[in-house]
């Protein structure tokens, strides 16, 4: 086991009408809040109007930004950060997904000092400070709620890139499951991909850490038990509940303490070329990246994968685990092909080149240029 490092700073809010504590909960942070959400979902889902009730009610004075796309760009980012400092803002909350949380953590790291906010993706620019942050969400799926990562894309330098900076912690996250009853049945499968992809992440980290080993099998079994249930009955509680909890815990440290690193993120970086491209939906982007990954490595990382497979589906073949991982994932309508979403073999070297170009690859399963040629060819 690798020497380690255990913290995580954000105080979660679990569970049904949470965000009736929101007010007395922030009270204290300052009364001129940035409400950050994307294009509308949160006012039909309830939780828009839950919010500013509560920031009404405690006499916050209220300035919205709003149109944050499922996967943010920093041009709007810089748009949100311009318009909190004229407004003076002291707090940011974030109403939605991962991709709002996402953009709301650069948003409110830039603000105190006015930073540019791709400098910071960057490593350009560096802060000392970040502005309170408080999230609110409506979509299990990626656990930025409960981490201090963020991925945001640029569409002038043709990135899409993660950052981590321990200030960018919320403060409170307050998950109710109800928020999610109206997800779409697409996005549900998607944020149980995302999840999943997560524990697998850090599961293919250099060091022995038995412990992280049983909690990514919890986390994915977790998921796989109520995947389909929530599919079916997409307002029933519980499911919602359990689904939103594995999703905090996939990616929120308790996976990786024992290993070399939070994870490999090779993967991630291929799924995100795809979500540049086209507009792929993250999740999507990773159902069909993760079992070609899995193709290329099975002869070079054996044990590991028949440790997962052994852990997910008490077998002992690297080729039994891929294949019933892709039909769990048909099972939810994941695509595991890049045909299924309509980008052919035309489009092949576009994904290469864009690859290639952003030094795609793990940080501890290396991939050279080959490899990623093999990899987009097994995505077929």
């Amino acid at each position: 086991m690798e020497n380690f490092v255990a913290y995580n700073p954000v105080k979660v809010h679990f569970g049904k009408e949470i965000v009736a504590n929101l007010g007395k909960t922030i009270k204290d942070y300052g009364k001129k809040v940035l409400l950050v959400y994307g294009k509308g979902s949160v006012k039909k889902n309830g939780s828009y109007n839950d919010v500013i009730q509560q920031l009404e009610k405690f006499g916050m004075e209220i300035t919205e930004f709003s149109g944050i796309k499922a996967n943010p760009r920093v041009d709007d980012v810089q748009k949100a950060i311009d318009i909190g400092i004229d407004k003076n803002i002291e707090m940011v909350i974030a109403l939605g997904g991962g991709s709002v949380i996402d953009s709301a953590k650069i948003i409110a790291l830039c603000i105190p000092s006015n930073l540019d906010p791709w400098k910071v993706m960057k490593m350009k620019a560096f802060t000392r400070s970040s502005l309170p942050l408080i999230t609110i969400l409506t979509l299990a799926a990626t656990g930025s709620e409960m981490n201090a990562a963020a991925v945001l894309q640029n569409r002038e330098t043709g990135e899409k890139i993660g950052y981590f900076n321990p200030l960018a912690y919320p403060k409170h996250s307050f998950l109710d499951p109800v928020y999610t009853y109206s997800v779409s049945s697409e996005y549900t499968a998607f944020g149980i991909v995302d999840l999943i992809a997560h524990a697998f992440e850090s599961f293919f980290v250099d060091g022995e850490a038995n412990l992280s080993d049983r909690f990514v099998q919890s986390v994915i079994l977790e998921a796989m038990r109520y995947a389909i249930p929530v599919l079916k009955e997409p307002e029933n509680y519980d499911n919602r509940a359990n689904i939103m909890w594995a999703a905090t815990c996939a990616l929120n440290g308790m996976t990786s303490y024992g290993r070399a690193g939070s994870g490999d993120w090779g993967v991630h970086d291929i799924g995100h070329t795809l979500s540049f491209l086209y507009d792929t939906p993250h999740g999507a982007s990773l159902s069909i990246a993760y079992p070609a990954w899995l193709k290329l490595q099975k002869d070079r990382i054996p044990d590991r994968i028949k440790r997962l497979a052994k852990l997910m589906f008490n077998s002992n073949s690297c080729d039994d685990f891929i294949i019933k991982l892709e039909t769990f994932f048909r099972q939810i309508n994941a695509p595991v092909r890049l045909s299924e979403i309509n980008i052919d073999k035309s489009q092949k070297q576009e994904i290469i080149n864009l690859m290639v170009k952003n030094k795609v690859n793990g940080y501890f399963q290396k991939l050279s240029t080959d490899d990623l040629e093999q990899i987009v060819e097994l995505m077929y």
